[in-house]
């Protein structure tokens, strides 16, 4: 079987974190890079075997290079890029989220539809921590019962400003879309998603510009209510520190709690609702196993892991670990949050994609973000952004 040929297109961070994650691949070969900045592309010069493009047509010109891209662009150029791709028959990895608006996430998965020798996997990446595949496992085996309730404070995303001043297009609503939402909690709302299913009602506060000189919001607070009458509570924050990762789980059968890397699970011997009609007690609970969950709460490959198991997927017929049509659903969620808070209102889901897109062009009108000179920094490491 010969070896993969990937293109990467935009070479930042995230996309200079991917080269080092794949550069030694034995699964594949890096043949493209792409970067509208030449400077970006110089760090990896020492690729053997390499083209370099500063241009996107150029690279897509030369298609025959490769048989995937990896996109890893700023957000909105994310459905135009696969987009292309898809069309010229080269499959796709997107960085998160897929897009910045759900109209635009289905316009890819349209065209995928219309190519299905094409696959395409989106990065959630977290999905590959074997915390979260046991935490799962619990929900869809059924051992905690019909769920009940949900609350996740996710508010160890904290950013510096100088952070937000290291990228031109970074926290605007022109130049990123949106800000925790968007960009550091797509992989928490693509989990509650994968755990849990989509909500129908949303209702979300949330305050741009709170904690930083930035006019996205860096702060969330945002109440789900499920079809079958659980409901959940969605807190992220960039300006908390230290911050908290917290997701507890209230089902008929029991309390999961996962913090701290430890997963803990108080088992009700009796389901909460049989308890509560057949007990005698005024006050007590029913008794309950206290059980802990062994399961890793990193995994330094889940990266590549998203990567390679696309390209098993092409070449094996493998299941894709994270479709690239499943990046709609947490999206819509932060769409949804952010249409509430702008209506001032609970919103029903599946939200009105052009009624989004309305608001979203009015933020973008007024919007101050302008292509300047990024902040340069040193500080590149994505190890501390994943360590959560």
């Amino acid at each position: 079987m010969e070896q993969f040929r990937l293109a990467i297109i935009g070479t930042g961070v995230m996309g200079s974190g991917h080269i080092q994650f794949l550069s030694e691949a034995k699964f594949c070969r890096i043949t493209a890079l792409c970067d509208t900045d030449p400077e970006k592309l110089k760090p990896h010069e020492h690729l053997k075997d390499c083209a370099f493009f500063t241009s996107d047509d150029e690279f897509f010109a030369h298609s025959d290079l490769y048989d995937g891209v990896l996109i890893a662009t700023p957000h909105y150029d994310h459905v135009p890029l696969a987009v292309r791709a898809v069309e010229l028959g080269k499959h796709i990895v997107v960085e998160k989220p897929i897009a910045v608006q759900k109209s635009e996430a289905q316009r890819l998965i349209d065209t995928m539809k219309k190519h299905p020798e094409v696959k395409g996997a989106a990065m959630f990446c977290l999905r590959q921590i074997e915390a979260h595949k046991k935490i799962k496992h619990l929900i869809d085996s059924g051992e905690l019962g019909e769920l009940r309730r949900i609350n996740w404070i996710i508010t160890n995303w904290f950013r510096t400003q100088f952070y937000y001043d290291s990228g031109a297009w970074r926290a605007s609503w022109r130049g990123e879309g949106g800000g925790a939402l968007l960009n550091q909690c797509p992989h928490q709302l693509d989990l509650m998603q994968w755990f849990f299913g989509m909500p129908s009602k949303v209702t979300a506060h949330m305050s741009f510009g709170k904690y930083h000189d930035i006019e996205v919001e860096d702060d969330v607070t945002a109440f789900l209510e499920y079809p079958n009458g659980a409901t959940g509570v969605f807190i992220t924050s960039t300006g908390e520190a230290p911050g908290t990762n917290r997701l507890e789980v209230a089902g008929e059968k029991g309390k999961l709690v996962y913090e701290d890397g430890k997963i803990r699970f108080t088992r009700n011997e009796v389901e909460m609702s049989e308890y509560s009609r057949t007990s005698t007690s005024k006050y007590s609970g029913p008794p309950v196993w206290n059980v802990e969950i062994p399961a890793a709460s990193a995994n330094p490959h889940m990266h590549r892991d998203i990567t390679e198991n696309l390209i098993n997927a092409v070449q094996k017929g493998e299941k894709l670990i994270s479709d690239v049509s499943e990046g709609i659903n947490g999206l819509e969620l932060s769409n949804a949050m952010l249409l509430s808070q702008l209506k001032g209102r609970t919103v029903e889901l599946p939200i009105d994609s052009a009624l989004f897109d309305r608001h979203l062009e009015k933020l973008i009108a007024t919007s101050r973000y302008r292509k300047a000179a990024a902040v340069s920094g040193t500080n590149t490491d994505l190890k501390s952004s994943f360590s959560k």
